[in-house]
């Protein structure tokens, strides 16, 4: 059996919110590996916190931009060891040359976002440069960028959190609704556009946790698929974009407010980095 320890009890503890006895227990019960005890928590019905701590470093920076013409947006994450770094103004103007590197070239993935010249320089050799001027560890955790008719940015103030959308088309009013809907990805942390974009792999988790949910509320055996498939549709209403409840106006969801705007205008794509997530 693997040896759980006080430390990895209480991690669990802070990615789930759920009780010590609960997270030691869903440990010893999956061998120490944090995502099953997630899912065993889950099906248990023990009380979880939205929050998920990450695996590597919690601190650095998140930073979205998009390009004058606003039809390519870039978003990346660098993380570093501790927060006093991830506020050093020299991190910070870093960063800022990085995204503006980015914006400039529009790389299409992390691959080609670190093998662009700065200075003679790939951004590679550029952040382990960083490295020994701050004698912390670094990491180009994420990057990604989309290309759309109109595309938006939104920087969380603090440099912990981004997003960028894309929508189909540049009409009258999209400015607000853009910026609008990419505020509502940072609070809401949807998981897919629409319940079309869900994976087949989630779509199957949601579905079995939701079925031992309603067996442990004592449900007939016969009954927890339906209610699992109740449980699925609530799911995709609080965790796919389209069908979340607009923030703004919780009489409509993302996508009534989008076709109030045009009748063809939706989203593309999007992305969301968060620190510690």
């Amino acid at each position: 059996m693997v040896n759980i320890t006080a430390a990895d009890v209480n991690k669990l503890r802070q990615m789930t919110g759920a009780g010590m006895m609960d997270c030691k227990k869903a440990l010893q019960e999956n061998d120490g590996d944090f995502e099953k005890a997630i899912d065993y928590l889950r099906k248990k019905g023990a009380k979880l916190a939205a929050k998920r701590a990450d695996k590597d470093a919690n601190e650095g920076i998140v930073i979205a931009k998009t390009n004058e013409a606003k039809d390519y947006a870039a978003i990346f994450m660098l993380n570093c060891e501790t927060d006093f770094v991830a506020k050093n103004q020299e991190f910070i103007d870093f960063s800022n040359l990085l995204i503006a590197k980015a914006i400039e070239k529009m790389p299409a993935n992390i691959e080609e976002f670190k093998a662009l010249d700065i200075n003679g320089r790939t951004v590679e050799e550029n952040i382990t440069e960083m490295v020994g001027k701050t004698g912390e560890k670094m990491d180009l955790a994420h990057f990604e960028s989309i290309r759309a008719a109109r595309v938006f940015a939104y920087n969380h103030p603090g440099n912990r959190l981004a997003t960028i959308l894309g929508l189909t088309k540049a009409v009258d009013g999209v400015d607000q609704a853009g910026h609008e809907v990419a505020m509502q990805i940072a609070a809401m942390a949807p998981v897919a556009i629409d319940k079309d974009d869900v994976s087949p792999e989630t779509i199957a988790r949601e579905i079995e946790i939701g079925k031992e949910q309603a067996r442990q509320e004592g449900k007939p055996e016969d009954m927890l698929e339906k209610i699992a498939i109740g449980k699925l549709n609530k799911f995709y209403k609080e965790s796919t974009l389209l069908n979340q409840e607009f923030v703004r106006d919780n009489k409509l969801s993302v996508g009534e407010y989008l076709r109030k705007i045009d009748k063809d205008l939706t989203v593309t794509a999007f992305k969301r980095f968060m620190l510690g997530a």
